[in-house]
């Protein structure tokens, strides 16, 4: 077999601008696919992480019987919230857990009324991580001592024409269905660039809440943020067996509608990568066949030596996987060095911002990054496209009669 690897890459070299030409084609193939995967898979870490800020934290407790009513953000309090808390916070890579108050309701001035998710914080526990606090563009963000305090959306300031210092009405639903109507000044408006978040989402004071919808002393959420995305599972199953009694779910589990446009983003790559690598293959076809073509006597004289057909047909294979290998190695060591490049410095994406809530999550600036098992993938796909894309003049050559091939012109 070592005879066979030697003789296929001599030959490979024999006409080495074709087999440079097709290399290259593999190479820039793999770069741009993996550079594009590490912008989506950039792109999704960002989209994910500045959600879990935004919607309440990695993994979200709560009683039973919410995860089935979770959009009609049914007010179900929890038994033992303090024990709840505690638990969590014994765990490796939790950063912050707070208590919340998620309730529907509707905030109102004299410009008209709007339907809002009213979310009660606790400010000191959520301001370190919260995406809200961070952009903050008039005023401040709450404080433990605020009471009749209310934060609101730019785009919800604006239909309801008011500014820090104004008064509005929020009316919310209580824990007995009822609603109850509250006057609050607003202290703070937030802009994230995402008008439905903005318009939707309403935030105050967890013990002005408490007194509102009556839950004296009581929650019905535990929002947890961890490290990074990609933990939730982990502490899901170190939390349930000392929870359970409540539900613990992960952000995915509760909102699945931005896990599903990921994985659309996804589909589309997944598509376009094969297609790029199958361009590449094509172009080893078209070298592979010409090398039929032109070493048709030599390749009757080895048949006439005693080389069997399946063995030509070996020989043609390791070529073209040859060529695939030589353009995946340098293909994916030029792709991470690129992604490791721009990584550092990032890309800016500001000029992408209020085109859609989606982008707006990404942030100003983006970062690529990539699994090396990813790249790794790209390169063994590559490799076997290129082997694929010769099988079929491995064939032809394979079949070639000894006679006919020495007297070819």
């Amino acid at each position: 077999m070592s005879q066979f690897i030697q003789l296929a890459w001599r030959n490979m070299w024999r006409n080495w601008r074709r087999t440079l030409i097709a290399a290259v084609a593999i190479v820039l193939g793999l770069i741009l696919l993996i550079f594009l995967d590490a912008l989506m898979k950039g792109s999704d870490q960002a989209i994910f992480g500045n959600a879990v800020r935004l919607y309440g934290g990695n993994v979200q407790i709560h009683a039973p019987g919410f995860r089935d009513k979770a959009r009609r953000l049914p007010l179900i309090p929890l038994d033992d919230g303090d024990m709840v808390v505690t638990t969590v916070r014994a765990q490796p890579d939790v950063v912050a857990v707070s208590r919340r108050i998620n309730t529907g309701g509707m905030v109102s001035s004299s410009q008209g009324a709007y339907p809002v998710s009213i979310t009660a914080i606790e400010p000191d526990a959520e301001a370190p991580v919260s995406l809200v606090a961070e952009n903050i563009t008039a005023g401040r963000f709450l404080t433990p001592d605020d009471g009749d305090a209310i934060l609101i959306g730019q785009e919800m300031a604006h239909l309801l024409n008011v500014g820090v210092g104004d008064r509005v009405t929020l009316l919310g639903k209580r824990k007995d269905g009822s609603m109850r109507q509250r006057t609050m000044t607003v202290v703070g408006i937030f802009n994230l660039g995402m008008g439905d978040a903005e318009k939707g989402l309403v935030y105050i004071n967890l013990p002005t809440a408490q007194k509102l919808y009556n839950l004296r002393n009581q929650e019905t959420e535990i929002a947890v943020t961890l490290n990074r995305v990609g933990q939730e599972e982990s502490l899901i199953a170190a939390l349930q067996p000392n929870l359970p009694n409540y539900e613990v779910d992960s952000f995915d589990t509760l909102r699945p509608e931005i896990r599903q446009i990921l994985e659309q983003k996804s589909a589309f790559l997944a598509i376009f990568g094969l297609i790029v690598l199958l361009m590449a293959g094509i172009g080893i076809l078209n070298l592979m066949l010409m090398a039929v073509y032109e070493r048709t006597r030599e390749m009757g004289v080895l048949a006439a030596l005693g080389m069997k057909g399946r063995q030509l047909m070996v020989l043609f294979l390791l070529e073209g996987m040859f060529i695939g290998v030589v353009g995946a190695v340098i293909g994916c060591v030029l792709g991470w060095l690129l992604v490791l490049a721009v990584g550092q410095v990032g890309i800016d994406y500001s000029m992408a911002q209020g085109t859609g809530d989606i982008t707006a999550l990404i942030g100003n600036r983006l970062y690529p990054s990539i699994p090396p098992a990813n790249i790794v993938a790209y390169g063994a796909v590559a490799v076997f496209i290129a082997a694929l894309a010769s099988l079929i003049p491995a064939w032809q050559a394979s079949r070639s009669e000894p006679a006919k091939s020495l007297h070819h012109v």
